[in-house]
This record gives structure tokens, C-alpha cells and sequence, in this order.
């Protein structure tokens, strides 16, 4: 039996001791069937439970009985879907008369009327066509069409379900249902009534909303002209649903219809535009559109094409005065016509120019709020159009560039978009004749410099003939560098520095311009060649732009050349031709980039490797192999000259500044010649290998030894390195690196695991004894410092279990290097290689001494664990599982981390039944350290305890709790139940207010989001505390951020309503008036001078962000008063908001000057004087001064203080308002005293507050 179905029949089982009456009839009858099964002796199959039921209902239906029916049907309907269908369709005159009968029950309950339906779904699914043609299915259909718009939702709903399965799953080979035509015409029917019953049709149009079929072209037209009569109607809901409707059925349209009869359809959609302050009905419109002109297009391109212009005029005003999601929806509208709408024949039409001269009205000033989306749909016109988007769309471009040079425009990033997609779609060339660059002074065409389309221009060329760079934008760069010389030789260094810059973005676009370039032949010249080698020689600032291009250039030939990439650029045969030209120039590159590289500063040389590499592909072999003969002769001399470095010379900073040593160089060019050897130069490259692996005295030089052996692993099975390193496995590599492994340096590590972990795939059945030979190294690097070291290890032991999997012998006196004989002098037995037995050989290491080892080794059985659990036996786990659970409750911490750990692979990878068993002994275990809040542990139980509540139900681990920890089981249930309530709370809707639908359409069709990184493992050891330690602030930052977001949008819908008097666009906008004159208006740059958001509360806002940080003073932090923040935030705000803010911010001033505590007034020689304080201020009285006679008063004023307030209020300018610290007067320090009064001293102390203290101490201190 089905393992799903006997879960659910045991549920009904435990069910008899429910209180429910309907349960306990459910699991009376069940067991009565099954007692009558076996008292028959024959199987407990669905075919015997299905008999069985169906002859008791038999009984009950022709007894007239209305006792048990509901039941029996709603166990028929659990038995049905795993019955045969042969079996389904021998049964199916008797089942469709006996559930007719139930069909026809006066009284028949909700839940008999589900179970029949259930019962009626799967049996009409498992019959063929010949058994749809009968009048007693074709009756039962009919029976659900009526279910389906029936009163009862749940029925309904039921009902509908059942319909909507049926007709998509047409028996074969049929493509349109039997019963389709059937459920036309009711649908017409019920839709020809709408005014006598509104919820009928609404019922109805829910049901062909969700149904995907193929309707019959006959009714299909009549069905489309009777949904359009809907919205005429002026019944709530019925419109918009009819919308809906038609959007899921345009999805079949294109099998249906001709063309004449889909442009009438499509017309009279049109026809039905709602208003836009009706956003849903809105919405829904756009949606027919959108796909019913899709599908239109797949008919007719030229036709549907020739209604586009109108149409887009027609949607455009929505993004103007429509809500948010109106005009994200009509940008997503427009966008999919522009992409899918437009053929290639009508790119120069006069249609396209109409529609060019349309969404040119978007950049008018009216569409100011929704300048994004009209961007947005720019760029996607500038992108279908290509190369033909010139000169039609030139005046657009200038319009964007202009706009885009205004310094308070806020839509730079969309402009940009625009403009970058104008340079993919015509070319550099014709761009820059559009809008020209402007920044050669002796060139220049305008009055202002665009040096910002450098970097944008730099991001956007591909394809571009590589002769315009050459001819145009290289001398434009020698002319900046030759001005940069002039202004040096001139003293202007800044103005020298700017040209300099400029001469590199320019170069910087070399890279663009080598992105497959169609004239690599004719441009790439000797003399060209040469320049750029003379300038990588040259000039070092510009070697990473010019190594940059050449790596594009020659990966993109040659993987044109060898690829299998149909539809590229170029040919194959025009890329071979290009390549060959390229290889010509390759050993002069190559000489010439050795050298640079050897003289290049360690920290920053990767570019010079990659290009190196990229040359090293298009270069013969012939001369691969000579130049590596070089490199060697090369390294030979310098090794025998060569002196490890001092610790001074490995810093950064040193190899930041110097080159690192010739042989270091060496060695890294030999390696990278590895792929290219031939078998001698291979045997070379393997000997200074193994002779640079003993050099313990350099542990660079070991680890690039160490590198040379992992590419020589690493390349492709069959290749003449990787029989080279097979022949020698036994003989040298095995020997060497069970040798070395004491005496191999840290930083060597990765690099030894590697080749441990390429060798181990290659490994003999006789051979395998290197594994636990290696083991212990392997598990003590999963505990290492280094990241890509510790992933070598995992993968390590990976390799070596997939190995140990594959079968073998283990030579165990081998791997100990011993006669063969133990202690007894017995010998000592092969053991064969299985799973099992490195699951043993890793487990050796927990009787280690260290807790170091210990916890590499839980750490190691854990990952092997959850690799190779589905390999290993039920007892072999449990036994395991036992064993680490002793570690959990070890005292070492470091131990029971990995033990937890270990448990955290167990409770998701390990079967249910398995962790059921031991649950009882996990839960007290790992409890031990439910209060341990060092290394997290706390947060690894707490975590765990939620995996195994998710996996086993929180019941089962309440039942293995101890009672000390129901604490921890209501925390629980509660925070369970509290994600229930805040995902059935969660809106549905869409984040369209935040960024626009067809931006998100734009990536989608660019390649989709991006994947989360990390593999399954790390997310189960490492992905859940920091969703443990965030899940207490969740609710609380979202109900901040939703009520922030409230008012930010109450705040602009105050704004709106008070500016405009309709339209649902946001309104309101401030000018600001920073000109010398008036602001006019009719001026194109007027726009720059509004702004949608208030001034005032953006300067207070900026004030706030500067109070967070604390400003440096004489080597101090400086905290500044809060108060006195304040009154500069409301300053700047006055004067901001109100433009001239000398005179409100003076009669504030004056208003402090008479309200404020601290009130101040000038004297007759202008000098300031504070007021004095009365006997009942709570702040201090103290007056100061700007001269002596001021300074008297303040002295005066101190002395009528009285006694017992004469410490109180002494630094109370320097308290903080919501916290209490010491202060010396003058200066803020992080230490402070207060003066103490000699006559208080004689009875007490005085407090920090001032408050007395009885406590001789006190005093004495």
C-alpha cells in the first residue's frame, strides 16, 4: 500500500477516541472495513478497501438509509486516487448511478456534497474519450457546472476545483476536452442571465478565471463578446472580474481565433477603458492588453502593429495621473508592447515615428513624478530599435543628456540607464555625434563638458569597430595627456591632474571597444600592436585598462573561434581568421609582459597573470614550450641565489611597494604554462615541483610548489599531465606527502589538500591506504584559520568517502609503514573499503588527547554525516549518534560546539523515525546548555530545539523535555504561534509603491535575481542564530517601519490634496529660490529649482545624521548638547523653508532672549550679559560675563546660592538628559570630581547629586 495513504488511514484509526461524532463515524466504519477484509483473507489494498466500500454504499443508497453515507463517501474519496484506472473505468456505470443517488439527496449535507465531488473528480479523470461520449458522464459534468455556482461556498469552491482539473487534463490524444463544449454553453447561459442573477455570473467567471483550457473557436468569439458586456453593466466587481477573465483566456486565444475576429475582440477591449481614479478596473484593462496584444502579435505582427501608436497615446496619461500601482502597471503594459508588438519591418515606418513622438511627450514637465517610469520605457524603444533608434530618436537623446546635466535632477541613475542603452543600440560612434563629449579644448562644439558620459560609455559599448577608438578616441586621449603636460609644466597641478584623468577614462574605453569588434583584422596593425605595448611599458597607470582589453579581446575570439555558439558577432570562420591574426603579435606581448610582471610590486600583478593566461591560449605550442624552457633556466639561477625574505618583506605594505623575489616569479610563470606543456617540459615542471615542496625554509616558495602540483592534478582525465602524476603516484607523490605532512608549512595547507584530494579520485583498489594516512591532516584543516583551507579539508574528505564508497583493500600495515605484524606477531588483516569503515577511521580521532582534534572530528563526522547518510545502515547511525552524544554534555566548550553541531545535521538529515526513538536522549543532552550564552550556545539548543519541533511536532519534544525547561517549550508554542498569526496577517500586495513593475520585468528578462550563496550544510551549521537573535526585533522594526511609511504617506496625501483637486498623483512641491532673478517658468531648467520634498524637514534630518557622530577636539571626543543641536537644526530649517532666514532667525533669537532660562542681553557697549536667576530656578544662577565687571556679578551671583543646593547644581550644563556622569567644569573628560564644601564635610557627604550622606567613608574619600 502507498506509504501516503496509510498515514492518512492510520490518522482516521487513532480518530475513534475523538469526541467529534463525525470522526468517530469515520474510524468505526474504517475498522469495520478493514475487520471484514481480513475475516475475507485478502490483501489490505486500495482495490479490496474499494470493493468493500463500495458495497456498503450500495446498501445505504438502495436502503433509503441517510445514516452513514457521508461517511462512506468520504473514505471512498481517500481510496479513489489510488485505485486503477482500469479497475476506475470497469466500475464506472455502477459508481456514477450509486453517486448520482447521493447527488440527488434532498437533505444532503455540506460535507456528503465535497466527498461526492472528490469521488466524481477521480473517476472522470482515469476514464478515455470514448467514456466521455456517454450521456451519464456528459449528466454527471452538468451536475458539477451546477456545484459550481452553487450557494454554498464550500461546496462551490469544491466544485470548481473539481471542473477546473477535469478540463485541463483532456484525455488523449484529444487536445480540446470532450466536455468543453459543454462548459461553454453553460458559461453562456449563466452569463446571458447576469441582470436576473448577479452572484450566478460572478460564481461563473470565478470558475473560468481559474480553469486553463482550450476553448472551442466556435463559442470562444461569443463568449469574448458576451464578457464584454459585463463592464456596461455597472455592477460592482462583475467589471473587473470580467477583465480578469479575458486575461486568462487571451492566453489560448492565438489557437482560437483568426485575425480579423482578434482585432474586433481587441477593439471592443479597448472600447471598455475604465476611468483612472479606478485603479483595479484599471489594472485589469491594462492586463488585456497587454496580453491579448501579445497574442495578437503571434498572428499578426504587421496588423496588430498598425493600432500600436493609438493605443500607447491612449495608456500614456495613466502614468501621468494615475495611482502607483495604475502607472506601474501601465509602464509594464507599454514596455511588454514595445518588446513583444513591433516587427523588424516596421522599425522605420511612419508608425514608429508617431510612436517616438508620443513617449517624447513623457519628458514634458507634466510627468515629473513618474520621470522613472518614462525613462524606463525609453530605454526599452532605444533597445528594439537598434541601430535604427538613429536619427530618429537623436532629439530624445539630447533632451535626456540635458536633463541629466542639471545638478538637482533626481533621476541621474534613470537617465543614465536611457543614454547607456542609446550607446548599445547606435553605437559610440553615432552617439558621440549626437552628443558630443566636449572636453578637448581645441574640438569643443558647445559651451558645457559631458567628461560624465566617460565612465558611462566605458560600461555600454559592445560590438563597436575597434578603427573608430584608433582614429577618434585615441588622439583625443594623447591631446589630454599633451594639455595634462602643458598645465604641469605651467604649475597648474590640479588642472594637469583633471586632464591626466580624462586621458584615462578615454583609455578605459578600450576595453568596450575589444568586445568583438568586426575589424580585428584590418584595426589590430603592427603599429597599433606596438603603441599599446609601448604604453603598458610606459606609462603603469594605464596597464590595467589596456591588460584589460586584451584579455576581453582575446577570450572572446577564442571562444568564439572553438565555442559552439551559434548567432554571435562573428563567425566561426571570421573568428579563426581573427585569432590566427592575433597569435601573430602573442610571443612580443608575451616577452613584454613577463617582464613587466617580474617588475610589478606583488600586491597588484593579477591583471598581468590573466592577460598572460589569455595570450598563453592563442599562442603555439612550439613556442609555449620554449618560452617555458626559458622560465626554467631562469628559476634555476635564481634558486641557487636565493634567500627566503625576512618577515619585514612579507608585510603588505612592503609588497605593496617592491616586487617579490625572481624565483617567486618564476615560479608562478611556470605554473601557468602547465595547461600548455607538452610531456617533457611536463616531467620538468613536475621535478621543480617536488624539489620546491622541501624548501622549508620559504614557505611561499613550498606553497607555490604545493600550486604546481594542484594544476598538474587538476587537468582533464587523459591529458599528458594527469598520466605524468598517475605514473608517479605511487612512486613519489604518496611517499612525499605523507613525508612532508609534519613539516609543511600553515600556508602550504590548502595547497597539499588539494592534490590529497585530486590524487584520492585517482586512487588504485590496492592504493588506498593513503587515505587514513591523510586523514588525520585532513580533519585538523577543517578547524583552520583560513576559509578556502577549511572548504579544501570538507572537500577533502568528501573525495575520500565517495573513494572509500567505490570499494577496495585498506593495506593498514602501509599506512603504518610496519612489517605487517601487531604486537602478537600476528598479521595484521586487510580490511575492505565501504562507508562504514572511514565513518570508523574518522571516529578514531575522538580518543584523542586535545579538545582541538575532539572537536575536528565531530566537526568532520558531521559533514560526512550529512553527505553519505542515505549510504548507511539505521543501527550504524544510532550508534554513532550514541557515541557523539557524550561529547555534548562534555565540560570543554569548544568540544560541545561541534557536538551541537552534530546534533544540528542530525535532526535534518537523519529519518523521522530514527530521531523519534532517541528524542528522549537528545533533548536532556543539549538542554545542558540552554543557559550558556558563551559561543552562541545557547542560540545552537535553542535552534536545534526548533528543528526538531518543525521535524517531529512540538508535542513529541514536549513529551522529551524535562520539566525544568517548560519554560522553554511555551516560548515556543508562542513565538509558533505568533509566525502563524503574522503570516496570515501579512499583506498580499505587492511592493509596486516601491519599485516599479517593469523594472522588475526589465531584470527578469535580463537573467533574474540572484541565487543565494552557500551550500545546504553551512546554511543547516550556520544559517539560523542570527535569525534566533533578529527574530525578538522583527515585529517591532516592521511595525516601525509600516507606521514611518503611514505617515510619509498621509504627510504627501495632505500635500496632494491640498495642490491638486483630483488625479491621484502625488502633488505638492516647494520652489526654491536661489536665483539672482525671478524663475521662469517657460525655461526647460525651471524643473531643477522645484523640489517634491520639504526642505525644512530635510535639513532637519541632515542635522540629526551630524549629531550621531561625535566630532574630534584637541584629540578628545566631543559630544555636543542636544538641545544646542537642536536650535541649530530649527535655524537651519527657518532659513531654509523660508529663504532670507536673517530675520526669522533673529526674532528667534529675541524670543529665547525673553522666554529661554538662559536669557542674555547686550549692553550699551554691546557687550552680552545672561540673566540672573531668581531664588526658585531649577537651573544654576551663575551669570557670566564678557569682561571683569560681568565676571564680578557671576561671583556675586554664586554667592547667593544657597548652602544646601551648593553642590547640586554645579556642571549641570555638562549633564546628559538621559544619563548621569561625572564633568569638570571647563572640559568634558571621562573622569571628574566636584568641589567639596569643607563645612558640609564636618557632618557628611556629599553625593554626586548632592544629596547628603551619612557615611563617614564618604567623606574620607
Amino acid at each position: 500500500m502507498d506509504s501516503g495513504l496509510e498515514q492518512q488511514l492510520h490518522k482516521l484509526r487513532e480518530q475513534i477516541t475523538c469526541k467529534a461524532a463525525h470522526q468517530q463515524q469515520h474510524a468505526a466504519i474504517l475498522l469495520a472495513v478493514e475487520e471484514t477484509i481480513k475475516e475475507q483473507g485478502a490483501a489490505a489494498e486500495p482495490a479490496g478497501y474499494f470493493a468493500a466500500l463500495m458495497t456498503l454504499l450500495e446498501q445505504q443508497v438502495g436502503a433509503g438509509s441517510k445514516a452513514n453515507p457521508g461517511a462512506i463517501t468520504y473514505l471512498l474519496s481517500l481510496i479513489l486516487p489510488h485505485v486503477s484506472h482500469a479497475v476506475l473505468r470497469a466500475k464506472f456505470t455502477t459508481m456514477m448511478a450509486v453517486l448520482s443517488q447521493s447527488l440527488d439527496l434532498a437533505a444532503a449535507d455540506v460535507a456528503l456534497l465535497r466527498s461526492v465531488v472528490a469521488c466524481l473528480e477521480t473517476v472522470l479523470l482515469a476514464q478515455d474519450a470514448s467514456s466521455w461520449r456517454q450521456p451519464i458522464a456528459q449528466g454527471t459534468f452538468k451536475s458539477l457546472l451546477q456545484l459550481a455556482i452553487d450557494s454554498k461556498p464550500k461546496v462551490r469552491r469544491r466544485a470548481q476545483e473539481a471542473v477546473s482539473a477535469l478540463l485541463a487534463r483532456p484525455p488523449p490524444p484529444a487536445a480540446v476536452h470532450p466536455a468543453a463544449q459543454i462548459t461553454s454553453r453553460f458559461v453562456l447561459g449563466v452569463l446571458g442571465n447576469t441582470k436576473a442573477d448577479n452572484q450566478a455570473a460572478i460564481h461563473i467567471l470565478q470558475l473560468v478565471k481559474q480553469t486553463e483550457m482550450v476553448w472551442p473557436p466556435s463559442e470562444f468569439g461569443e463568449l469574448c463578446a458576451a464578457l464584454m458586456q459585463l463592464p456596461r453593466l455597472n455592477v460592482p466587481f462583475l467589471g473587473t472580474l470580467s477583465f480578469q477573465v479575458l486575461e486568462t483566456m487571451f492566453a489560448s486565444a492565438s489557437e482560437s481565433l483568426d485575425e480579423d475576429q482578434f482585432r474586433d475582440i481587441l477593439i471592443a477591449a479597448i472600447d471598455l477603458k475604465p476611468s483612472i481614479n479606478d485603479s483595479m478596473a484599471s489594472e485589469a484593462w491594462l492586463r488585456i492588453v497587454q496580453k491579448g496584444y501579445a497574442a495578437f502579435a503571434s498572428i499578426g505582427a504587421e496588423a496588430c502593429f498598425q493600432s500600436l501608436p493609438d493605443l500607447v497615446d491612449l495608456i500614456i496619461p495613466d502614468i501621468e495621473l494615475g495611482k502607483q500601482s495604475t502607472r506601474d502597471a501601465a509602464t509594464r503594459c507599454i514596455w511588454a508592447l514595445i518588446r513583444q508588438c513591433i516587427p523588424d519591418a516596421a522599425l522605420e515606418s511612419d508608425g514608429m515615428q508617431q510612436l517616438i513622438k508620443t513617449l517624447a511627450t513623457g519628458l514634458s514637465y507634466r510627468y515629473r513624478e513618474s520621470w522613472a517610469l518614462v525613462f524606463l520605457l525609453i530605454a526599452a524603444l532605444f533597445q528594439r530599435l537598434g541601430r535604427h533608434a538613429h536619427p530618429s530618436m537623436d532629439a530624445i537623446a539630447i533632451e535626456v543628456a540635458n536633463m541629466r546635466m542639471e545638478p538637482e535632477f533626481r533621476f541621474k541613475d534613470e537617465a543614465d540607464a536611457v543614454l547607456g542603452a542609446a550607446i548599445r543600440a547606435v553605437g559610440p560612434q553615432a552617439f558621440l555625434e549626437i552628443v558630443p563629449l566636449n572636453i578637448d579644448v581645441g574640438q569643443r562644439q558647445g559651451e558645457t563638458g559631458r567628461a560624465w558620459l566617460l565612465p558611462l560609455m566605458k560600461s555600454h559599448i559592445r560590438n563597436a569597430p575597434l578603427g573608430y577608438f584608433v582614429t577618434e578616441m585615441l588622439p583625443l586621449a594623447d591631446g589630454l595627456a599633451a594639455q595634462s603636460q602643458k598645465s604641469a609644466a605651467k604649475g597648474r597641478e590640479v588642472e594637469s591632474k583633471v586632464f591626466d584623468a580624462l586621458s584615462q577614462q578615454v583609455w578605459a574605453l578600450l576595453g568596450g571597444f575589444c568586445n568583438v569588434p568586426h575589424d580585428i583584422v584590418d584595426t589590430f596593425s603592427p603599429a597599433f600592436a606596438e603603441r599599446l605595448a609601448n604604453e603598458m611599458l610606459e606609462v603603469p597607470a594605464l596597464r590595467p585598462a589596456i591588460c584589460g582589453a586584451l584579455q576581453t579581446l582575446l577570450t572572446a575570439v577564442h571562444t568564439l573561434a572553438h565555442g559552439d555558439i551559434a548567432g554571435g558577432p562573428l563567425t566561426v570562420q571570421q573568428a579563426l581568421a581573427a585569432e590566427q591574426h592575433l597569435a601573430r603579435f602573442a610571443p612580443d606581448y608575451l616577452s613584454q609582459l613577463f617582464n613587466i610582471f617580474a617588475q610589478s610590486p606583488g600586491a597588484g600583478r593579477g591583471y598581468l597573470m590573466d592577460t598572460i593566461t589569455a595570450f598563453l591560449e592563442v599562442v603555439t605550442s612550439s613556442e609555449v614550450n620554449a618560452t617555458f624552457v626559458r622560465v626554467c633556466t631562469m628559476l634555476d639561477k635564481s634558486l641557487k641565489a636565493h634567500k627566503p625574505p625576512a618577515p619585514a618583506e612579507l608585510t603588505e605594505r612592503y609588497l605593496e611597494a617592491h616586487p617579490p623575489p625572481t624565483a617567486h616569479t618564476m615560479v608562478d610563470l611556470a605554473v601557468v604554462m602547465a595547461p600548455h606543456l607538452d610531456a617533457e617540459r611536463l616531467q620538468m615542471l613536475t621535478r621543480a615541483a617536488l624539489m620546491l615542496v622541501q624548501q622549508n625554509e620559504d614557505a611561499i616558495l613550498q606553497k607555490k610548489g604545493y600550486k604546481a602540483l594542484a594544476r598538474l592534478v587538476e587537468q582533464p582525465e587523459g591529458s599528458a599531465a594527469r598520466q605524468l602524476i598517475e605514473s608517479s603516484l605511487a612512486g613519489q607523490l604518496m611517499p612525499m606527502l605523507a613525508k612532508s605532512a609534519e613539516t609543511a608549512a600553515v600556508s602550504s595547507r590548502r595547497g597539499r589538500l588539494v592534490v590529497v584530494s585530486a590524487l584520492t579520485r585517482v586512487l588504485a583498489d590496492d592504493q588506498l591506504h593513503f587515505i587514513p594516512a591523510m586523514l588525520s591532516e585532513a580533519i585538523v584543516s577543517t578547524k583552520d584559520s583560513n576559509e578556502r583551507a577549511r572548504a579544501a579539508a570538507f572537500d577533502t574528505l568528501l573525495a575520500m568517502g565517495r573513494r572509500m564508497h567505490q570499494g577496495g583493500v585498506v593495506n593498514m600495515a602501509a599506512v603504518t609503514g610496519d612489517t605487517g605484524r601487531d604486537g602478537d606477531g600476528e598479521m595484521v588483516p586487510e580490511k575492505q573499503a565501504s562507508i562504514e569503515e572511514y565513518f570508523k577511521m574518522i571516529a578514531a580521532g575522538l580518543a584523542a588527547q586535545t579538545p582541538h582534534m575532539i572537536s575536528a572530528t565531530i566537526a568532520a563526522l558531521s559533514r560526512a554525516l550529512f553527505e553519505f547518510h542515505k549510504l548507511l545502515d539505521s543501527g550504524f547511525i544510532v550508534d554513532l549518534l550514541n557515541t557523539v552524544m557524550m561529547f555534548v554534555v562534555h565540560n570543554n566548550r569548544e568540544i560541545a560546539r561541534a557536538s551541537l553541531g552534530f546534533v544540528k545535521v542530525a535532526a535534518v538529515a537523519l529519518p523521522k523515525e530514527v530521531l523519534m526513538v532517541h528524542l528522549g536522549e537528545i533533548i536532556p543532552c543539549i538542554l545542558k546548555w540552554s543557559h550558556e550564552f558563551k559561543n552562541k550556545l545557547r542560540l545552537k539548543c535553542r535552534h536545534i530545539m526548533d528543528r526538531l519541533a518543525r521535524r517531529l511536532g512540538l508535542d513529541a519534544v514536549a513529551k522529551a523535555t524535562p520539566e525544568e525547561h517548560v519554560k522553554l517549550i511555551d516560548s515556543m508554542r508562542k513565538k509558533q504561534q505568533q509566525q502563524q498569526q503574522q503570516r496570515s496577517q501579512r499583506p498580499k500586495e505587492s511592493d509596486a509603491g516601491q519599485r516599479p513593475a517593469a523594472d522588475e520585468a526589465l531584470q527578469g528578462a535580463a537573467g533574474g535575481g540572484k541565487k543565494p550563496f552557500g551550500s545546504t550544510y553551512e546554511d543547516i551549521i550556520y544559517g539560523s542564530e542570527s535569525e534566533l537573535e533578529d527574530s525578538g526585533d522583527e515585529a517591532a522594526s516592521r511595525a516601525k517601519k509600516s507606521k514611518a511609511a503611514r505617515g510619509a504617506a498621509g504627510r504627501r496625501g495632505e500635500q496632494g490634496d491640498g495642490a491638486r483637486g483630483g488625479g491621484g498623483a502625488l502633488s505638492g512641491a516647494w520652489i526654491k529660490e536661489d536665483t539672482d532673478g525671478p524663475l521662469d517658468f517657460l525655461d526647460r531648467k525651471a524643473f531643477t529649482h522645484f523640489s517634491l520634498a520639504d526642505p525644512a524637514a530635510r535639513a532637519a534630518e541632515a542635522s540629526r545624521r551630524t549629531r550621531s557622530a561625535p566630532k574630534m577636539k584637541g584629540g578628545k571626543l566631543v559630544f555636543e548638547d542636544e538641545e544646542e543641536m537642536a536650535r541649530k537644526a530649527k535655524a537651519a530649517a527657518t532659513e531654509a523653508g523660508e529663504g532670507g532666514g536673517e530675520g526669522a532667525a533673529g526674532e528667534d533669537y529675541y524670543v529665547q532672549s525673553l522666554k529661554s532660562k538662559d536669557g542674555f542681553y547686550r549692553t550699551a557697549n554691546q557687550k552680552i550679559k545672561f540673566r540672573k536667576r531668581q531664588g526658585g530656578d531649577s537651573d544654576d544662577e551663575m551669570d557670566v560675563g564678557s569682561d571683569d565687571e560681568g565676571g564680578k556679578q557671576g561671583r556675586a551671583g554664586a554667592k547667593k546660592r544657597s548652602k544646601g543646593n551648593s553642590g547640586a547644581a554645579y556642571g549641570r550644563e555638562f549633564r546628559a538628559k538621559k544619563a548621569q556622569g561625572d564633568v569638570k567644569r571647563g572640559n568634558v573628560d571621562p573622569y571628574a570630581y566636584i568641589p567639596l564644601n569643607p563645612r558640609t564635610m564636618k557632618k557628611g557627604a556629599i553625593s554626586v547629586k548632592g544629596s547628603r550622606k551619612p557615611n563617614k567613608r564618604g567623606a574620607q574619600a
